[in-house]
């Protein structure tokens, strides 16, 4: 499932998760916690969702600064990587043995960050037209915030597209690579597996793309209508993870 618009809505609880969690543990379901956000370590992601009432363990978090490790884990083992990013970026690379540099490095790594320069912007511009490698955390183009719309990911990847003429590869939702590596920390496949989101675009799309079962929530940025705005469907449109406490045996019977 997706975190943020499923269990969390600006740093509270959704009502009824907590309720819906600890049912798919009595009935022994394992699951996995999704963000496209690579800001943060699944460290710091359970300290934050436990401050909102729900306890999910690190090895359920599954973000998309991980992805993009494991990604560059097997394309270019031990390479290195200039990063636009923050801690749950750097230290994904560093666990898998990258080297963060800004001299002829691999791949520029671009990540989100509350502290986006011109000056980190233009560096990644003219090591990207030096050639490095161009990769991406994920495609969001704006997120939320108390004060309102943040540019996010995409909105500086394209910048940086614009000016070097080279598109970087994604590797968070909707891109299904980020879920069949989750699937496989999960011991699972894609036939007995769910996915629950707020996003057309990138949650119902790559649970699709990868082969699952997809439900819709409306606790997000969706409402009852976003849905016929795309040419694919959800299976299920639902109003929230709390409609299918008592049905999480048979979710599609909501």
């Amino acid at each position: 499932m997706d975190m943020d618009g499923v269990l969390v809505h600006e740093e509270h609880m959704v009502p009824g998760a907590d309720r819906f969690l600890a049912e798919l543990r009595e009935q022994g379901l394992p699951f996995m916690v999704f963000t496209n956000n690579s800001i943060f370590t699944p460290r710091d992601l359970r300290a934050r969702l436990h401050r909102t009432g729900l306890d999910i363990p690190e090895s359920a978090i599954w973000t998309s600064a991980l992805a993009t490790a494991q990604f560059l884990e097997k394309q270019r083992p031990g390479g290195s990587a200039h990063v636009v990013g923050e801690s749950g970026l750097t230290t994904a690379l560093h666990n898998i043995g990258y080297v963060l540099t800004d001299r002829d490095p691999d791949y520029v790594i671009l990540g989100e960050t509350r502290t986006y320069s011109f000056e980190a912007i233009t560096k990644a511009i003219r090591l990207v037209e030096n050639g490095a490698r161009f990769i991406a955390t994920n495609p969001d183009e704006k997120g939320p915030s108390r004060e309102g719309t943040l540019p996010a990911t995409g909105a500086v990847a394209a910048l940086i597209e614009r000016v070097t003429g080279r598109g970087p590869y994604y590797v968070g939702k909707p891109n299904p690579l980020m879920m069949r590596s989750a699937l496989r920390a999960l011991g699972s496949h894609s036939e007995n597996t769910l996915m629950i989101g707020d996003r057309m675009d990138t949650d119902v799309r790559s649970g699709l793309e990868s082969g699952m079962q997809t439900i819709l929530v409306l606790t997000g940025i969706s409402d009852e209508n976003t849905a016929e705005l795309f040419p694919y469907r959800p299976t299920k449109v639902i109003g929230s993870v709390a409609d299918l406490v008592g049905h999480t045996a048979n979710p599609f019977g909501v």
